[in-house]
């Protein structure tokens, strides 16, 4: 089969790339904001450096996760200091935090802002009172030929009429109004997957913002799961067309002050063509 052309720029692609097999929030979210990134990111595979913010999010969660282990009575304060310790002794050793290269002073106000958006965290609930089911949970459904989703629940509970509810914690900060439904979008993904795994629809989503700190909460409705299920397959269906044709455009906007690849980037004066090539290159056999 012959593959049209495409040009941009001075980057022209004719050769057909293969689909990935799965698509998660982040997934979705990438590909909305940049397809571009999104095949260097989830068809190239090419190696982002670990970021501080991210690796203090990931402290956090696995100490709200410690937290919600214990008891419902001793889900206390001064519990989650204790827990907040424990996940550093496992995330020190971690090469993502190797990575960060950090001194005894950054070290000592990483652990502080962990501790700081932990503390918040009771701000925003009782813990003693929430019904995990899941922590950390990982699902995944088949919703189509070669297509699989996949997605890591931070809290999966029951609510006091034994309804499940989705709790997705943010360590970073809340989003303006005008892009509230768009950070929905992630955990209403985590409620269609929810629905097609258990065959129920949770009564209720929610994002904790830890920083603010600030609860987003929504109720799915069929109408809801509809237009998710619509939007993903539109992606879906966009994705297949930049796979077959290899034309995956860059999309600048203000988050290229934040991308990992902006040297293979055409609007930067990259090739992406170099990206596969050179990641092959440094790629152990």
């Amino acid at each position: 089969m012959d593959h049209p052309s495409v040009t941009f720029g001075a980057y022209h692609l004719s050769m057909p790339l293969k689909l990935p097999s799965s698509l998660s929030p982040s997934k979705v979210s990438s590909f909305k904001d940049c397809a571009l990134a999104f095949r260097f990111s989830a068809i190239d595979r090419l190696p982002e450096p670990a970021s501080e913010a991210a690796t203090r999010g990931t402290l956090v969660h696995r100490a709200l996760e410690m937290l919600l282990c214990a008891a419902p009575s001793e889900r206390t304060e001064e519990h989650a200091r204790l827990c907040l310790d424990q996940a550093f002794s496992e995330l020190r050793t971690d090469d993502d935090y190797l990575a960060l290269e950090l001194d005894t002073d950054q070290q000592d106000e990483f652990i502080a802002d962990a501790a700081d958006l932990v503390s918040r965290y009771f701000e925003l609930e009782d813990p003693s009172s929430v019904q995990p089911i899941g922590l950390e949970l990982r699902l995944e459904v088949e919703v189509a030929d070669h297509l699989t989703l996949r997605g890591i629940i931070d809290r999966l509970e029951l609510d006091e009429r034994g309804q499940l509810v989705v709790t997705d914690y943010k360590t970073g900060k809340v989003p303006g109004r005008q892009f509230e439904q768009a950070r929905l979008g992630g955990v209403h993904f985590y409620s269609y997957l929810c629905e097609r795994f258990f065959g129920q629809r949770p009564a209720r989503v929610q994002l904790l913002y830890l920083s603010a700190p600030e609860a987003i909460i929504t109720e799915p409705t069929a109408q809801s799961t509809r237009g998710l299920e619509r939007r993903l397959e539109a992606i879906w269906s966009a994705i297949e067309r930049a796979c077959e044709r290899d034309d995956f455009r860059p999309s600048p906007s203000r988050l290229c002050d934040y991308c990992n690849f902006r040297q293979y980037c055409p609007a930067f004066g990259g090739d992406p063509a170099l990206a596969g090539t050179e990641h092959l290159e440094t790629t152990p056999a």
